[in-house]
């Protein structure tokens, strides 16, 4: 074997669809000295986080949390929670992410009902109605916000919606749309929602974002069978991160936390609470254009039409 010593620091500039270039004031926040995570300060961290991420999510959701693993386990977790044998789902795909969330449908035991839209178009609303009024014992839908395979942003609000008028529950991929361009839970009255911090929040890959309304909390609770996953169970993760005041409930072990990647996600969520939310939504529409009038001086056109286009990923040809 050839010598192998420190490995090397790259600089490098990620233009790609994420990992996106981490701020120096994260990097510098993940260098701290490792603290326990039985230490008290670490116990203030977690509460800190979930009370930033439910403003990164515009909601007041109690179960808030990150878990660690990267986005794809937040899809999982989700999933895993939700579903149980025999239960049915209707999934909206018009991309890569789309069908992911169909095998997690499966991997459950669950009936995956497919609403299937051309790769860079946004979800229909009507054939989600008319997938809704065929399979009115569907347990939730499942779609993603900003598809990352085609930079197409899909109209989240109508489609939840629809759902609530069907008495289905919603579950949302916002895994790009996180600080990236409108997204608001309570108001659109998501259900279910991850993300994950490589994207706009300008973090490093391997944690997600949760949040779980009250309702989607309540079925969880209820569920005849135990949750598949234990790393991932709901209940064993929400004791986790229970809050520190609340002292008839108080926090439960269930594994060691990635502390230093908690570092820099609490410094990247403190960031975007200092730039404001709705000013990173502008922040990113005004470098769209720019970006966009860039690309279309190059003889570059766009997969998207631009009534449903991300403005935090560009899809050129």
């Amino acid at each position: 074997m050839s010598t192998i010593s420190t490995f090397p620091t790259f600089n490098r500039h990620l233009h790609g669809p994420g990992p996106s270039d981490v701020h120096a004031r994260i990097l510098d926040a993940m260098a701290k000295p490792t603290i326990g995570h039985l230490d008290p300060k670490f116990i203030q961290l977690m509460d800190e986080i979930q009370q930033l991420t439910r403003y990164a999510f515009q909601t007041a959701n109690k179960y808030t949390f990150p878990i660690s693993a990267p986005a794809s386990a937040g899809m999982e977790a989700c999933f895993v929670n939700l579903l149980e044998p025999g239960d049915k789902a209707i999934v909206c795909i018009n991309g890569v992410f789309g069908e992911r969330m169909k095998q997690n449908i499966e991997r459950c035991g669950a009936e995956a009902i497919v609403v299937a839209d051309e790769w860079g178009k946004a979800v229909d609303a009507g054939k989600v109605e008319d997938a809704l009024k065929q399979h009115p014992d569907a347990k939730l839908i499942a779609f993603v916000h900003a598809e990352t395979s085609t930079g197409v942003k899909s109209d989240v609000k109508t489609l939840c919606e629809i759902a609530k008028k069907h008495d289905c529950l919603t579950l949302v991929d916002a895994v790009t749309s996180l600080a990236g361009c409108e997204l608001v839970v309570d108001d659109w009255n998501i259900d279910v929602i991850y993300s994950g911090t490589q994207k706009c929040l300008s973090c490093p890959p391997g944690l997600s974002l949760l949040s779980f309304s009250d309702h989607a909390a309540e079925l969880i609770k209820q569920r005849k069978h135990r949750v598949q996953s234990w790393f991932l169970d709901f209940n064993l993760l929400t004791q986790y991160w229970s809050s520190s005041d609340n002292q008839s409930a108080p926090r439960a072990y269930h594994h060691t936390a990635p502390i230093n990647a908690l570092f820099g996600l609490h410094e990247a969520l403190v960031m975007l609470y200092e730039t404001g939310l709705e000013q990173s939504w502008k922040n990113h529409e005004l470098h769209a254009k720019a970006l966009h009038q860039g690309l279309t001086a190059l003889g570059l056109n766009y997969i998207v039409d631009e009534n449903n286009r991300l403005p935090q990923l560009h899809v050129v040809s």
